[in-house]
């Protein structure tokens, strides 16, 4: 049973609807219906979605994740930037979260149709904050920079879980040192890019164990946390050892504090890309912007 502080909000807003009939009415795809994502009822009746690049189907097994498994993904819709970009226009929307699934069976991993969709978005709503959830490409750099030059105002990457846990929570080809690789390539590539990276609680780690992850991310330069409750999807999937209290989680933010994250959202129904941390991260962007056009020219 769940205790009482994990209390989900029904989906049922005029507004929720409207947006769920876009999305299928242009066969696009959102991380909030794949991964039955617990905020979807507060971020899509605020007119916030993430959306899912390159299909619903993922060739990574991840023993954690909702969205739908094959060796093979799905055909990639190469409208989707357009689609997406005139979608989000249309909204009005200031700031967006991109993430896909993985493409192992692509030779660019997908990295080629995500870059056009961050640049259209960006062609139709210049002022638009872009955050992209990215996975980890193999630890492919050439990948990367393909992302990093589409010109995304923020990159994460999701660490997931202690070092400990990965080989039992996430795919054999995606694991911890890599994913760390990932983050301080980012920052080598373009070090003034803004990164960010997510893990969940409850499948059995230790304080330790969490806080050593959270030095591990700080070191590789991430500048946005994100920690939330892992809610098990299915049966299938592992199972929630521990519920966490809300004070573990004040307290894990206090220390993120101390280390020297620029933001984090710490909770039970955090998830790296819920809009807790939209606004203080677009006003750092726009801050960082602001003082770079202030700059004279020599």
């Amino acid at each position: 049973m769940l205790p009482e502080w994990l209390s989900i909000k029904p989906a049922s807003t005029e507004k929720y609807e409207k947006i769920k009939e876009q999305i299928t009415n242009l066969s696009l795809h959102t991380v909030c219906i794949e991964a039955h994502c617990p905020n979807m009822s507060e971020c899509w009746s605020g007119g916030t979605a993430t959306f899912m690049l390159l299909g619903d189907l993922c060739t990574r097994g991840c023993r954690f994740c909702a969205v739908s498994k094959s060796a093979k993904g799905g055909n990639v819709d190469v409208s989707e930037p357009e689609k997406l970009a005139l979608l989000i226009k249309e909204w009005k929307l200031d700031y967006v979260v991109l993430t896909s699934v993985c493409r192992d069976d692509l030779e660019d991993q997908g990295s080629g149709h995500f870059a056009k969709c961050i640049s259209s978005i960006k062609k139709e709503s210049p002022d638009t904050v872009v955050e992209v959830l990215i996975p980890d490409f193999r630890g492919s750099e050439e990948c990367l920079a393909t992302i990093i030059a589409s010109r995304p105002d923020v990159i994460g990457h999701n660490i997931e879980t202690v070092e400990r846990l990965s080989a039992e929570v996430r795919d054999r080809r995606a694991y911890y040192r890599q994913s760390l690789t990932v983050l301080r390539n980012t920052k080598k590539l373009n070090p003034h890019i803004y990164t960010k990276s997510a893990m969940m609680l409850g499948i059995g780690e230790r304080d330790d164990e969490v806080l050593q992850t959270m030095r591990d991310l700080r070191s590789s330069g991430v500048d946005f946390l994100a920690i939330g409750q892992y809610l098990r999807p299915s049966k299938n999937h592992i199972r929630v050892v521990e519920y966490v209290r809300p004070e573990k989680f004040e307290y894990l933010g206090a220390k993120a504090k101390e280390m020297g994250f620029l933001y984090t959202a710490a909770g039970p129904f955090v998830r790296s890309s819920y809009k807790a941390g939209e606004f203080f991260i677009k006003a750092t962007i726009n801050k960082t912007n602001k003082l770079s056009s202030e700059v004279p020219i020599a």
